[in-house]
């Protein structure tokens, strides 16, 4: 059954394929950022990140030697800072061990920090053209829907066993293009979360869901465990065009990362006034900010936000305190989208929101809000 599929995936692939950055070239590192940055991102979302990254660490040997901050800044925005973290660490084992070019070796690929099955095979098969497979969760549902198969694909063993049977059927040195055809029908035609584009697909007539009617049952997912919620109240803490952030601990989440200062539970104003005086600070007025949420994996953020004008901001109680200008921490430092509804409320922009240009219509509304807080403080 499968084997039948190869020939029209690849023919209908080189003709309708998206145009992106990373497949300009057969570049290797290329492949290697922006499969880790594809993980559980949109395709059109990550393109600017990209180009960004690119930019600025366009070789291995400068991701090898950037500093933390900086590499976590340019990740700003795509979450799971984790991956970043362990680019850098396969980074410097490529430069230490490979020259600064990744192994043309499926085994010593899987061997570098944060390189699984799916990105070794993409970074293979795509740039080196060997015969392996990639499967990620667009591959997998293609699978499960051509072979109406009921298997939960959240197992290992499932994965292994689609990853055995599409290896059995790489065809050679166009196995890179197979790869990504079959990413590209995951994405484009056998889609998530709706009913497939059957009539686009160019494999239709092998898929055993389409003809007995069950695509939209497939593929089979397991509910994971529910998220533990966390209730927090969120505090911006300003003087003027300068804002409070903290950086959060070496471990845990969103480790190394700044943060806009946040207390567990949801606290009254008082207390929230008394907090801030604790700090060394004084307080002159609260406004009440938007309520926001941020899901994470294994737990969600339900947060109450305030701006808080102080006095001055010149130093705290807390070392971990720091006071900057609103655009030096745009610059400098990576705070994490957990944060974004509040760094909208005093104009600050994160990850690549910064980076995008205001239609008048917008500058007006921001205009606006900023006339509205000064009023209000």
């Amino acid at each position: 059954m499968l084997e039948n599929i190869v020939e029209p995936l690849i023919e209908w692939y080189e003709e309708n394929h998206r145009i992106l950055p990373w497949r300009a070239s057969k570049n290797p590192y290329y492949i290697w950022i922006s499969e880790i940055m594809l993980q559980q991102t949109r395709v059109e979302a990550v393109r600017p990140f990209f180009e960004r990254f690119i930019k600025a660490l366009p070789q291995v040997e400068d991701i090898a030697v950037c500093p933390e901050e900086q590499l976590l800044k340019l990740w700003e925005g795509l979450g799971y800072y984790n991956r970043v973290r362990n680019i850098q660490k396969a980074a410097i084992r490529i430069v230490e061990e490979y020259g600064g070019r990744l192994p043309a070796d499926y085994e010593k690929l899987k061997d570098l920090p944060g390189i699984g099955n799916y990105t070794a095979g993409a970074v293979a098969s795509i740039a080196y053209d060997l015969p392996v497979p990639a499967v990620d969760g667009n591959v997998l549902r293609v699978y499960a829907r051509i072979m109406e198969d009921d298997s939960d694909i959240l197992k290992q063993s499932v994965k292994t066993k689609v990853e055995k049977e599409f290896l059995e059927i790489m065809p050679g040195s166009r196995s890179g293009t197979f790869n990504q055809a079959l990413m590209e029908l995951g994405a484009m035609v056998c889609v998530p979360n709706g009913a497939p584009k059957c009539e686009q697909c160019p494999v239709a007539q092998y898929c055993q869901a389409r003809a007995h009617g069950t695509a939209l049952d497939l593929p089979v997912k397991k509910k994971s465990k529910e998220r533990r919620k966390e209730e927090k109240t969120v505090l911006v803490l300003r003087d003027g065009e300068r804002v409070a952030i903290r950086k959060r601990p070496s471990k845990g989440l969103l480790a190394g990362l700044y943060e806009l200062p946040n207390l567990e539970g949801y606290l009254s104003e008082e207390e929230i006034l008394s907090w801030v005086e604790e700090q060394d600070l004084t307080p002159l007025q609260i406004v009440p900010l938007v309520d926001a949420k941020h899901i994470f994996s294994h737990v969600e953020w339900d947060m109450k936000g305030y701006l808080i004008r102080v006095a001055a901001l010149e130093e705290s109680a807390d070392p971990k305190m720091i006071f900057a200008e609103i655009r030096e921490v745009e610059k400098e430092y990576p705070i994490p989208a957990a944060f974004q509804a509040y760094a909208e409320q005093i104009q600050m922009r994160l990850g690549q929101d910064k980076y995008r240009i205001d239609t008048d219509e917008e500058k007006e509304n921001k205009s606006e809000d900023t006339e509205y807080y000064s009023t209000m403080l």
